[in-house]
Protein backbone atom coordinates (compact mmCIF):
# COMPACT_ATOMS: atom_id res chain seq x y z
CA UNK A 1 0.00 0.00 0.00
CA UNK A 2 1.02 3.61 -0.49
CA UNK A 3 3.36 4.77 2.24
CA UNK A 4 4.61 1.30 3.14
CA UNK A 5 7.90 -0.45 2.55
CA UNK A 6 7.27 -2.40 -0.68
CA UNK A 7 5.24 0.28 -2.44
CA UNK A 8 8.33 1.54 -4.31
CA UNK A 9 8.32 -1.65 -6.39
CA UNK A 10 5.12 -0.43 -8.08
CA UNK A 11 6.54 2.88 -9.32
CA UNK A 12 6.08 3.16 -13.06
CA UNK A 13 4.93 -0.47 -13.27
CA UNK A 14 1.45 -0.39 -11.72
CA UNK A 15 -1.27 2.24 -11.47
CA UNK A 16 -3.30 2.87 -8.32
CA UNK A 17 -7.03 2.56 -9.01
CA UNK A 18 -8.94 2.78 -5.73
CA UNK A 19 -9.42 1.27 -2.28
CA UNK A 20 -10.73 -2.28 -2.09
CA UNK A 21 -11.76 -5.04 0.33
CA UNK A 22 -11.48 -8.82 0.20
CA UNK A 23 -13.00 -11.54 2.36
CA UNK A 24 -10.32 -12.35 4.91
CA UNK A 25 -8.63 -11.29 8.10
CA UNK A 26 -5.32 -9.63 8.73
CA UNK A 27 -2.71 -10.15 11.41
CA UNK A 28 0.22 -8.04 12.57
CA UNK A 29 3.44 -10.05 12.28
CA UNK A 30 5.69 -7.28 13.60
CA UNK A 31 7.50 -5.85 10.59
CA UNK A 32 4.63 -6.56 8.21
CA UNK A 33 1.03 -7.78 8.03
CA UNK A 34 -0.32 -11.11 6.86
CA UNK A 35 -3.70 -11.60 5.15
CA UNK A 36 -5.56 -14.87 5.67
CA UNK A 37 -8.65 -16.11 3.81
CA UNK A 38 -11.77 -15.85 5.97
CA UNK A 39 -15.25 -15.54 4.47
CA UNK A 40 -16.50 -13.90 7.69
CA UNK A 41 -13.97 -11.07 7.74
CA UNK A 42 -12.81 -8.15 5.64
CA UNK A 43 -9.31 -6.95 4.71
CA UNK A 44 -8.92 -3.36 3.52
CA UNK A 45 -6.33 -2.60 0.86
CA UNK A 46 -5.64 -0.90 -2.44
CA UNK A 47 -6.38 -1.98 -6.01
CA UNK A 48 -3.68 -1.54 -8.65
CA UNK A 49 -3.54 -2.32 -12.36
CA UNK A 50 -0.23 -4.01 -13.18
CA UNK A 51 1.02 -2.38 -16.37
CA UNK A 52 4.39 -4.16 -16.56
CA UNK A 53 4.03 -7.97 -16.48
CA UNK A 54 7.63 -8.35 -15.22
CA UNK A 55 6.46 -6.76 -11.98
CA UNK A 56 4.90 -10.06 -10.87
CA UNK A 57 8.31 -11.75 -10.52
CA UNK A 58 9.62 -8.81 -8.47
CA UNK A 59 6.55 -8.86 -6.19
CA UNK A 60 6.70 -12.65 -5.75
CA UNK A 61 10.36 -12.38 -4.75
CA UNK A 62 9.78 -9.44 -2.38
CA UNK A 63 6.84 -11.12 -0.66
CA UNK A 64 8.85 -14.30 -0.14
CA UNK A 65 8.04 -17.94 0.47
CA UNK A 66 5.56 -17.26 3.29
CA UNK A 67 3.14 -15.56 0.88
CA UNK A 68 1.31 -17.10 -2.07
CA UNK A 69 -0.27 -14.97 -4.79
CA UNK A 70 -3.86 -15.96 -5.59
CA UNK A 71 -6.70 -14.48 -7.60
CA UNK A 72 -9.67 -13.29 -5.54
CA UNK A 73 -12.79 -11.19 -5.88
CA UNK A 74 -12.24 -7.65 -4.58
CA UNK A 75 -15.03 -5.23 -3.74
CA UNK A 76 -14.11 -1.74 -4.89
CA UNK A 77 -14.91 1.45 -3.00
CA UNK A 78 -18.07 1.94 -5.06
CA UNK A 79 -19.24 -1.67 -4.55
CA UNK A 80 -18.17 -3.23 -7.85
CA UNK A 81 -16.64 -6.72 -7.77
CA UNK A 82 -13.31 -7.12 -9.57
CA UNK A 83 -10.89 -10.00 -10.08
CA UNK A 84 -7.51 -9.20 -8.58
CA UNK A 85 -4.52 -10.88 -6.95
CA UNK A 86 -3.64 -10.92 -3.28
CA UNK A 87 -0.71 -12.39 -1.39
CA UNK A 88 -2.10 -14.73 1.30
CA UNK A 89 0.15 -15.42 4.28
CA UNK A 90 0.91 -19.13 4.69
CA UNK A 91 3.58 -18.95 7.40
CA UNK A 92 3.35 -19.80 11.10
CA UNK A 93 0.50 -18.17 12.98
CA UNK A 94 1.91 -18.42 16.51
CA UNK A 95 3.17 -14.84 16.61
CA UNK A 96 0.45 -13.05 14.62
CA UNK A 97 -1.75 -10.54 16.43
CA UNK A 98 -5.25 -10.02 14.95
CA UNK A 99 -5.93 -6.54 13.57
CA UNK A 100 -9.52 -5.58 14.47
CA UNK A 101 -11.47 -4.19 11.52
CA UNK A 102 -9.03 -5.57 8.94
CA UNK A 103 -7.40 -2.19 8.25
CA UNK A 104 -3.60 -2.33 8.51
CA UNK A 105 -3.21 1.34 7.56
CA UNK A 106 -5.30 2.41 10.57
CA UNK A 107 -3.51 -0.08 12.83
CA UNK A 108 0.15 0.37 11.81
CA UNK A 109 0.87 3.98 12.81
CA UNK A 110 -0.40 3.38 16.31
CA UNK A 111 1.26 0.05 16.99
CA UNK A 112 4.17 -0.71 14.69
CA UNK A 113 7.70 0.60 15.12
CA UNK A 114 8.34 -0.38 11.50
CA UNK A 115 5.91 2.05 9.88
CA UNK A 116 7.47 5.35 8.90
CA UNK A 117 4.77 7.96 8.34
CA UNK A 118 5.16 10.34 5.41
CA UNK A 119 6.19 13.85 6.33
Amino acid sequence: MRGFRLHGLLAGRARYLEPGRVAGRIIDLGAYPGALPDPGGSVHGEIYRVEDPTLWAALDSAEGAQYHRREVIVRSGDGRELAACIYWYIGPLDRGVPIPGGDYRAHAPATSIYHQPRL
